[in-house]
């Protein structure tokens, strides 16, 4: 969507992304194999890959491949069976050279200093960017894959509610999402081990990330001018050529892109498979929904967060999931949750489930995924159950490969 485009309003559509790794089909080593697999389809080494309403994309490293809908996508039933078919058909491709899709949000062996190769096409000189100034052979990035939401606004009024609903509800997404409990073959003690590297991983720059949650800015002006202007200043002198200049240089967890006309979440850990991933998607949405409408809060108690509560909750998610305990009461207040006494963060999500009435108004696939994901816990919690006492890499071959064959038939992981 670019400025000559008409815009969508609030929860007209939405764009969903979803990386997955490319993994040797025996021994689940990354292979550097996005470039060769574009090819195969398009005859180039093309950056995108369209296929009617899906795509396929490059990313930073060769060994990972992105699916996205080819637009926004304005209805979330069925885009789940359509992105199978594009994992099927990647598959297919892959199999010529002995290799396969692995999804969750990281490798839970990659050794990034050596096995890290860029993509070298169209692009890279933004990539070599930042492997300039950040280095780029390290889990935070080139050990990361994710699903990304992106939620359209027609104006200045619809970004500063979507704004406002989305940063309040940040703090528990990885509660609902985290799968990456596992890095350098050992349980890291967090459960989103991706959202802890990634918190870090432009620290030569803090402008560019900030503190993952957005600053409380509703117009495009001030965002403009608190978020955009500083990081661009900040990344000049390092910048030479001016390649970094753009909006995706903004790493927050969720980023404006008012050039298209909406916000991106990046928080979320890839799930198994994408029946997971886009019932996580409809209940956020839903979620989102009912924050705007005011449902439980009006907009303006939303605008009023401040960033210190929510950066608190957001690192207890990032490490405990949906086991971590919520105590702020404004913070419940603002989900409508009514208990005394402070929430486990899964429980949160359960009575979100509950009131937005989840069993009777979302698709079947995607009640099932959720009922798994709400009652056994997040893909990481359930990848550690499976796991036991056993990190050796033969356990994890053995539970990364179940993964594997959960993406390429499209089940739900229940360890």
């Amino acid at each position: 969507m670019n400025r000559t485009s008409p815009r969508l309003a609030l929860f007209a559509a939405t764009g969903v992304e979803l990386e997955y790794m490319i993994v040797d089909a025996d021994t689940l080593d990354v292979r550097p194999l996005s470039d060769e697999l574009i090819r195969s389809v398009t005859g180039a080494y093309d950056a995108d890959v369209e296929r009617g309403r899906f795509c396929w994309s490059n990313e930073l490293v060769l060994h990972v491949i992105e699916f996205k809908t080819n637009g926004p996508a304005t209805a979330l039933p069925g885009l789940a069976r359509g992105f199978q078919a594009e994992v099927a058909a990647a598959q297919r491709q892959l199999d010529i050279w002995g290799a396969r899709l692995m999804p969750t949000a990281m490798h839970p062996w990659m050794d990034p200093v050596r096995e890290t190769r860029l993509w070298p096409h169209e692009y890279s000189p933004v990539y070599q960017a930042y492997h300039r100034i950040f280095g780029c052979q390290g889990h935070g990035w080139s050990n990361l894959q994710s699903l990304h939401l992106n939620l359209p606004f027609a104006d200045d009024r619809e970004f500063g509610a979507l704004h406002a609903a989305i940063r309040a509800l940040l703090p528990i997404l990885p509660a609902l999402a985290a799968s990456s409990p596992v890095l350098e073959a050992h349980p890291t003690g967090w459960l989103d081990t991706r959202l802890a590297v990634y918190r870090t991983n432009s620290a030569r720059i803090p402008s560019i990330t900030g503190r993952v949650i957005p600053e409380a800015i509703f117009s495009e002006v001030e965002y403009a001018r608190h978020i955009l202007e500083p990081m661009y200043r900040d990344v000049a002198p390092h910048d030479a050529e001016g390649v970094l200049q753009d909006e995706f240089l903004n790493a927050r967890g969720a980023i404006a892109r008012f050039g298209r006309g909406s916000i991106e979440i990046r928080v979320l850990d890839t799930q198994e498979c994408p029946q997971a991933d886009l019932a996580v998607t409809q209940l956020i949405v839903a979620v989102l929904r009912a924050l705007v409408g005011e449902r439980w809060q009006p907009l303006a108690s939303l605008k009023n967060l401040a960033l210190d509560p929510l950066e608190t909750i957001l690192l207890a998610t990032i490490q405990d999931a949906e086991a971590a305990q919520i105590q702020d009461r404004r913070y419940l207040d603002t989900f409508g949750w009514d208990r005394p006494g402070a929430c486990a963060a899964g429980d949160l999500w359960q009575h979100l489930a509950q009131n937005l009435k989840v069993a009777s108004e979302f698709e079947p696939d995607s009640v099932q995924a959720l009922d798994i994901i709400l009652g056994q816990g997040t893909l990481a919690r359930r990848l550690l159950r499976a796991l036991g006492s056993d990190s050796s890499r033969e356990a994890l071959r053995y539970v990364y490969g179940q993964l594997c064959d959960c993406l390429a038939r499209g089940q739900m992981f229940v360890g």
